[in-house]
């Protein structure tokens, strides 16, 4: 309770929130100078709020060399720590444990129960999208239906960033948030796949048919979990 009112007092100034908001899209460590170029503030500011933002977990840092000379700039970037704001306490992480293991303990029926449900999650994630922009699927194009399948991942969490090559009708992305990150990292095999489940129900709604691979994961230290998505 006491972290979590440090937190909401740290946020309650909307320069700050933004910058927070800032660093989490950017999916790169930023500077003190950067921060305060882009707020339009001064770099003492600026590094006031940064360190508010890294006194409460929600950032971290360090002190690299730039390669340039002079001094070592200090980089900050996203805290992998995870801020739950919640009253009363809530403790849907547990609950999650308590169903994944469920379904993983009935075997081979339970996991494929697990992607199953996935996928559906993932096109009724699509068709909700479809029907709030009151279109079909048939209608849109093909960069139409990339848009709108990134506005869905952008919904489910994914913070992701899309690199289309239309001739070869490939798409290639990143994923930089895992909303499952936690689970994950405990029962990887399971997590990874239904969470690539939910994707392939959201690109199976738009496309005939599709094949999904994953490479870099976050999982193995990497900045964020690649894939590239067949169109045929």
């Amino acid at each position: 309770m006491e972290q979590a009112l440090k937190v909401t007092n740290v946020l309650s100034d909307p320069t700050r929130y933004y910058i927070y908001q800032y660093i989490a899209q950017k999916h790169a460590e930023v500077t003190v100078q950067e921060i305060a170029d882009e707020f339009q503030i001064h770099p003492n500011v600026a590094r006031l709020h940064l360190t508010k933002l890294e006194d409460v977990s929600m950032l971290v840092s360090e002190t690299k060399k730039t390669g340039k000379g002079g001094r070592p700039s200090r980089l900050y970037r996203l805290s992998n720590d995870v801020i739950q704001l919640q009253f009363p306490f809530r403790d849907y992480k547990l609950l999650s444990q308590i169903a994944l293991d469920t379904l993983l303990g009935l075997g081979k029926a339970g996991q494929t129960a697990l992607y199953e449900t996935g996928k559906k999650f993932g096109k009724e994630l699509m068709n909700r999208h479809l029907q709030q922009h009151n279109v079909a699927e048939a209608d849109l194009s093909f960069e139409d239906k990339v848009a709108i399948a990134r506005e869905a991942l952008i919904t489910a969490g994914l913070s992701p960033e899309f690199d289309v090559v239309r001739e070869q009708s490939k798409v290639f992305y990143q994923v930089y948030n895992c909303p499952f990150k936690e689970l994950a990292q405990e029962r990887p095999h399971a997590v990874c796949d239904m969470h690539g489940a939910i994707m392939r129900g959201i690109f199976e709604t738009l496309f005939e048919t599709v094949s999904l691979v994953r490479s870099d994961s976050m999982l193995r230290d990497c900045k964020s979990c690649n894939y590239q998505l067949g169109i045929h």
